[in-house]
């Protein structure tokens, strides 16, 4: 399994960040590819796949300076809703996944034709190793806007690292919900049942039926523990003592309406989206409702005028294949509204947690009105 780590590694290395995201941001499409394309998988991965078994890494432990590294690339390079991406460098030990390190895949627009992301890869791991550092390939993060981060390229590029990778995972860093006091920092790895449609490239209704797929099961989020060393803890206990009071009764702000405005405009979007895949939906069983009774009343033509041939003694009508003559229509692929359905439900979540947030702070505000007055 180290040997299988060591040629994704470095199939990632020379493979290079390839796709876009936000217009500038080198994505990790192409680096998960060649990952894909170069990392052997072994029989026993393949095995286990297959059988749908549990995950291999049931923990994610990440050092808090790549925490800080994260979330420094979106305050530098991150605008609005564009989307930051970097590489996740680390270690597995039994089934903990330790992300030791990172670096970001770097902003660029058009006009830099002559940016080799190949060869920026390439010189980053290669200084790594150089200094001793963990080089190895362990997944990759993006930045997301207002949880906005259930999409197909994510999912592509997730489908080729953990193919390659087994134990890969993407991390999901939240700006938005960090700024209010609360870090955001979620990791993901697609279900065995998900993998095992994406790898057969059947997102047909009966496939995705046949498979138990539904918004709920597409990704399985992993636990996530900060690691810090004691210097460092120290330092934070030192600045947590210096800290102001009003600076800590941030957390207590009640002005919620603007978060929870925008968390329901991106969910009501999202339904109409699932509408309209819905009507699609209802026009193709309408197509093929209206394609079976026009099949029955060929043949029942068809067969009156068989019947009347025989009683005028003439030679029936040679048989035909119906099938070709009625092409079913194709059904719409299932895979964008499964990804919507997944979006709706990572909302729903969102804002869940972010009320229940608020009626907290509600009722200590009110407890604490009540003794002051």
């Amino acid at each position: 399994m180290a040997a299988r780590r060591e040629a994704g590694s470095a199939a990632a290395a020379t493979g290079g960040g390839g796709g876009t995201s936000g217009g500038g941001t080198s994505g990790p499409t192409s680096a998960a590819a060649a990952v894909a394309a170069a990392a052997p998988t072994t029989a026993a991965a393949t095995a286990a796949a297959a059988a749908g078994l549990d995950s291999p890494v049931k923990q994610v432990q990440i050092d808090g300076l790549v925490v800080l590294k994260i979330i420094k690339h979106f305050q530098e390079e991150g605008q609005g809703n564009e989307v930051v991406q970097g590489v996740l460098l680390g270690l597995v030990v039994d089934d903990r996944l330790e992300i030791t390190n990172c670096f970001p895949f770097p902003q660029h627009t058009e006009e830099d034709a002559d940016f080799d992301e190949v060869q920026y890869q390439m010189e980053m791991m290669r200084s790594l190793r150089h200094v001793n550092i963990d080089h190895l390939h362990v997944g990759w993060y993006q930045s997301t806007y207002y949880g906005s981060f259930v999409s197909r390229a994510l999912l592509d590029s997730q489908f080729s690292y953990q193919h390659a990778i087994e134990e890969s995972v993407v991390l999901i860093y939240d700006p938005i919900k960090t700024a209010q006091g609360s870090l955001s920092l979620k990791a993901y790895r697609l279900t065995p049942k998900l993998m095992e449609v994406c790898k057969e490239k059947d997102f047909t209704p009966e496939g995705i039926k046949k498979a138990l797929i539904t918004s709920e099961n597409m990704f399985e989020e992993v636990p996530i523990t900060i690691k810090n060393s004691h210097l460092v803890n120290v330092l934070l206990w030192e600045l947590e003592e210096k800290s102001s009071v009003s600076e800590k009764q941030e957390l207590l702000n009640l002005a919620s309406g603007n978060h929870l405005e925008k968390n329901l405009q991106l969910l009501m979007d999202r339904v109409d989206e699932m509408s309209q895949d819905i009507i699609k939906y209802n026009t193709y069983m309408r197509n093929v409702s209206k394609q079976q009774q026009q099949k029955q009343q060929y043949l029942h033509r068809r067969q009156l005028e068989n019947t009347q041939r025989q009683t005028r003694g003439e030679t029936p009508l040679p048989e035909e294949d119906s099938s070709k003559m009625f092409k079913p229509p194709q059904p719409p692929p299932r895979l964008e509204t499964l990804l919507v359905a997944g979006q709706i439900n990572a909302y729903c979540q969102q804002i869940k947690e972010f009320t229940s947030q608020s009626m907290g702070k509600l009722f200590m505000a009110e407890a604490l009105q009540g003794h002051n007055s």
